[in-house]
């Protein structure tokens, strides 16, 4: 009688073997055209520039948008498994739906009329 683990540990090994290849294979025949914009840091999409004095202030405009994604992103995790067990669920999981669907539309509006998704 086999080890009911083993085929997970040669998945792994399959897994494994691949991953270092590929980073492997990458180094080895990619592209190495090096120039001033490549070695640069990359920061957001904001010019890197050296820190005031005092810290200077960052742009939050970054964070809210990262902030919305991962409030959708919530959003479809939780639609999901309703949307699989919809005849299980009748009413009781419609009612629980509309609810949780208004309590993220309503953040979803004021964001949106106080301008955060305005990129100007």
């Amino acid at each position: 009688m086999t080890n009911p683990y083993v085929p997970l540990l040669f998945l792994m090994g399959i897994a494994l073997v691949l991953t270092i290849g590929g980073v492997a294979a990458s180094a080895l025949i990619g592209p190495k055209r090096y120039n001033r914009a490549k070695l640069d840091a990359y920061e957001c999409g904001i010019e890197p520039t050296p820190h005031a004095v005092g810290g200077g202030r960052f742009p939050i405009k970054y964070y809210l948008v990262a902030m919305t994604f991962i409030i959708f992103d919530i959003e479809v995790v939780f639609l999901y498994p309703w949307a699989v067990d919809f005849s299980t669920l009748a009413v009781f999981g419609l009612v629980a739906i509309l609810s949780f669907l208004v309590m993220i539309t309503v953040p979803f509006i004021y964001e949106w009329r106080r301008g955060g998704f305005e990129w100007d």
